[in-house]
């Protein structure tokens, strides 16, 4: 319930008609949340440990294995602590509009194609040889690189290499469920054809910010894969100059024929933090998955110490206080994120503020254990 100031002359009479008009599926407007002052997110600060999440899915590896005939995708979702209530539906998300899984597929594995009106990205995080088809397009998957899947196109997953492959999805679940828009369709064959040739459109984005002319008009998605060597020049290019108070270094990964973000839905980044930079805290409307993909250092949220290093994930919900930390005095961190910020901007909801004490830096007043690691969490 919201903070009133009428709240503490509510007489015992009025909290009994509060509780008869629950009783009766109605409730009383002047209690209710609308009056909020300022965003009261549902999701709290978390982070989830690589080895934590690899553990279970070496677990998941031995009972299940990908295919026509089994599972489709073998993949663990994070589910953040205060979206717990949205379960068991598979609607509790990293944050209260993101959803994240770390997807595991191991050497001869075919991962069936799909389509669903949720939209999606992959994060590649560790291991070679797999790829993927999109609407016809096969990709290459490499550490480090982005790849999108917009709503409503067809893609499957194949391992033709030695080593088992990582990488952490992103969907739009918890907000396409929410907007009872959710709609999923299998592909009636074990594969969809390729139809173009091998990482047809990463080839034709080599130049990188230069677009064929066939591109001018507005396509969703005439760019599947960015790769991280790219990006990383993209990075480097931006380091001569002073970094940002906040962000260290970063780029935001766009459509090439609109201009706009990759993914429509889904906002997408990455960041380099240069050694033993501190960055100053800020917040906003939107909410973000940060995985972090090189070096170590720790994140500030709303007071709160979370150490990370490469192969951890964590959210950050909407309108919490956060400041990045590379605690390397030699090595630079690169974080990779997620975010709602295409939803938030759309509907005009996005604001963004500077804390305003202490030179823009937070007190820490604790540090972060895993829910499974204690009784409680306790983060303001």
């Amino acid at each position: 319930m919201a903070e009133h100031k009428l709240e503490q002359q509510w007489t015992p009479e009025l909290l009994d008609f509060h509780k008869e008009l629950g009783d009766k599926q109605m409730g009383p407007l002047w209690a209710s949340v609308f009056s909020a002052s300022e965003p009261r997110p549902r999701a709290v600060p978390y982070l989830w440990k690589k080895e934590l999440i690899l553990e279970m899915l070496e677990k998941a590896k031995e009972l299940l294995q990908v295919g026509v005939g089994s599972i489709d995708r073998r993949a663990v979702y994070l589910i953040n602590p205060g979206m717990k209530h949205l379960e068991p539906h598979g609607w509790g998300g990293a944050t209260q509009t993101l959803y994240a899984a770390v997807q595991a597929l191991n050497p001869g594995e075919i991962a069936p194609p799909h389509r669903h009106m949720t939209s999606a990205l992959r994060f590649i995080m560790q291991g070679t040889g797999a790829s993927g088809v999109v609407n016809g397009v096969k990709y290459n998957f490499e550490p480090g690189d982005y790849v999108i899947t917009p709503e409503w196109c067809w893609h499957d997953h194949i391992n033709e290499g030695e080593d088992t492959v990582f990488w952490m999805d992103c969907l739009d679940i918890p907000f396409t469920s929410a907007l009872t828009s959710s709609f999923f369709e299998m592909y009636p064959e074990t594969r969809q054809p390729v139809e173009f040739p091998e990482d047809y459109n990463t080839k034709r984005y080599a130049g990188g910010m230069v677009r064929p002319i066939s591109d001018r008009k507005p396509s969703p998605a005439p760019l599947g894969r960015y790769k991280y060597d790219l990006t990383k020049q993209a990075l480097e290019g931006q380091s001569e100059f002073a970094p940002d108070a906040g962000d260290g270094y970063a780029v935001e990964y766009i459509n090439p024929s609109t201009g706009k973000d990759a993914n429509r839905r889904i906002g997408a980044r990455m960041q380099q933090l240069p050694p033993q930079f501190k960055g100053k805290a800020h917040r906003h409307t939107h909410s973000a998955v940060y995985n972090v993909y090189r070096g170590s250092g720790y994140t500030i949220m709303n007071g709160v110490r979370f150490d990370w290093k490469a192969g951890d994930i964590f959210a950050l919900p909407a309108w919490t206080w956060h400041e990045h930390v590379n605690t390397s005095e030699t090595e630079e961190a690169v974080l990779f994120s997620t975010n709602d910020l295409p939803i938030m901007e759309l509907f005009d909801f996005e604001k963004e503020q500077a804390y305003p004490e202490n030179d823009g830096h937070q007190e820490i007043l604790s540090v972060f254990e895993p829910e499974h690691l204690k009784e409680s969490v306790v983060i303001k």
